[in-house]
């Protein structure tokens, strides 16, 4: 298990730096119970190892005026390894496409987009999404509301699964 491999003090940094990323390493230190040099070696290595990829603004697209939020399921019509490295590669030249997932199933692929309004939706989704190479069905949802977006891991159930509290 990936988790395991690091030790709680480890754990304890990435669950505290996903909770705020923008705390300063003393308070950081402060919070995990070491002083602030190893803390700040350990975030380091962290990052270097690749366990924190970035660090990001939890912006709202509605205050920005993206009213629209749709998933798009697609199938393909080939799934060979290099078609579907070419949707991947398309996917990251959408600005509408903010995730894209390859699925096991009846899908291919599951994508959420946001847009500012359904015309400009529409366009993508006739002009370049049903029109991309390889692409043989677009199923869409319209994103109603949200219930819940939590873009963090559960430390707890990890802390749970390795037999520790959290």
């Amino acid at each position: 298990m990936p988790g395991s491999k690091l030790d709680p003090i480890d754990r304890h940094i990435l669950a505290e730096l996903q909770a705020d990323g923008r705390m300063t390493n003393v308070e950081l230190a402060r919070r995990v119970g070491i002083s602030a040099p190893p803390c700040l070696r350990r975030v380091r290595t962290l990052e270097e190892t690749g366990f924190i990829r970035g660090y990001h603004a939890d912006v709202d697209p509605r205050e920005l005026g993206f009213e629209v939020q749709v998933f798009a399921m697609v199938g393909l019509s080939s799934q060979a390894e290099a078609d579907l490295s070419a949707f991947e590669g398309k996917c990251r030249e959408w600005p509408l496409v903010r995730e894209c997932h390859m699925l096991n199933g009846e899908i291919d692929f599951i994508l959420k987009c946001v847009s500012p309004d359904l015309s400009t939706f529409q366009t993508f989704l006739t002009e370049q999404l049903t029109a991309a190479d390889n692409v043989a069905s677009v199923k869409t949802s319209l994103v109603i509301r949200g219930a819940k977006n939590e873009p963090a891991v559960p430390f707890e159930v990890l802390e749970e699964r390795l037999g520790r509290t959290p």
